[in-house]
């Protein structure tokens, strides 16, 4: 045997394929998270401005023309509504100018994010100084002490998202990649739906009562866990019917490339570049993060449209896994056909 034969006997021309195809995840993978997290930097960022009138205007225009533009300031009735817009997470912090003396203070959330209430809380005070004003940081919602940076939202939405499609890969691939039949699908999508209820609730007592790391209802979290799983896995599985083993690696593009980066956890989302920033919210990691904040900090709020993209994952995924193993029957069914035929006339 040649070595020519030894080479092609060592890796098949599918081998060869799919090295190349892990040799682009690894490639994206790099690009992503380096592309996204390299260098951090506020921009827009959603910011009000309680002042006097007669300032008012004037104010909202010089931080709208900060170098860079971090902020995307507005005019706020009064601190009460700078609050309440903080809580819903319509607004990512606020200064509450004194009319009386010359300290002002500047409302913060860290339980957002601590990167982005420090960032907010420097822009705040070397824009005041030229103004001689002083300025005090209040933390309306502050990230717990256990939950360094406000990190632990995000890496138990990376847990739950690499249990969903790790779950999906081996029910795949246990029995060959796409589903032979529709019978199959409904199996594996039930023992998805139960891994994910189990992976819910486990990644919720871990993060509360064990280890104290995230506030809020633990069942609340655990519901957001159980869909989160389930998102991911049965978009795994609707892939791997449709592309076989590449399915996984789609998978892994879809989650951990395009996702993680995007989600929030290590910079939030105004600290990210623009593409990353806008695809984000539309993925199953950003998406879970958000709203594991929103239980943790902002009493619940601002969480109706990223469980609505949670649910659309989790029914397009369930969708396509029944209709593809469909496909896949009604395939089988023609080749019986044609076989049978051919067994009827025999040449």
């Amino acid at each position: 045997m040649t070595f020519t034969d030894e080479v092609k006997s060592a890796v098949t021309a599918r081998a060869a394929l799919l090295v190349v195809g892990v040799l682009a995840l690894q490639l994206l993978f790099i690009a992503s998270y380096v592309g996204a997290l390299h260098r951090p930097a506020p921009t827009d960022v959603p910011f009000g401005v309680v002042a006097p009138q007669q300032v008012s205007g004037q104010l909202v225009t010089q931080l709208g023309d900060l170098p860079g533009g971090p902020l995307d300031p507005r005019a706020v009735a009064d601190e009460g509504e700078a609050r309440r817009q903080i809580q819903n997470r319509e607004i990512d912090g606020a200064l509450i100018v004194s009319p009386a003396g010359t300290t002002d203070t500047v409302l913060v959330a860290s339980g957002g994010g601590t990167v982005l209430a420090t960032s907010l809380t420097k822009i705040i005070k070397e824009a005041e100084a030229p103004r001689q004003r002083t300025v005090r940081a209040e933390d309306v919602a502050p990230a717990s002490p256990d939950d360094f940076d406000g990190l632990s939202s995000f890496y138990l939405v990376v847990g739950w998202c690499v249990g969903g499609y790790l779950c999906a890969s081996i029910l795949a691939i246990s029995a060959g990649t796409k589903p032979a039949n529709r019978q199959r699908a409904v199996i594996r999508t039930a023992v998805m739906a139960l891994y994910s209820i189990a992976g819910g609730i486990g990644g919720a007592v871990i993060i509360g009562p064990v280890l104290g790391a995230l506030p809020g209802s633990v069942w609340a979290l655990a519901g957001l866990g159980a869909l989160t799983v389930f998102a991911v896995g049965t978009i795994t599985l609707a892939l791997e019917a449709l592309t076989g083993i590449v399915g996984i690696g789609l998978a892994v593009l879809l989650v951990v490339i395009a996702g993680n980066p995007s989600a929030g956890g290590a910079f939030p989302l105004p600290m990210l570049p623009d593409f990353w920033r806008a695809i984000g919210p539309a993925l199953p990691p950003g998406a879970g993060t958000w709203v594991a904040r929103s239980i943790a900090y902002f009493k619940g709020n601002a969480v109706t449209g990223p469980l609505l993209v949670l649910s659309a994952w989790a029914v397009v995924g369930t969708a396509l896994t029944l209709l593809l193993s469909m496909r896949g029957r009604a395939t089988d069914g023609t080749r019986a056909s044609a076989d049978a035929a051919g067994g009827s006339h025999p040449g």
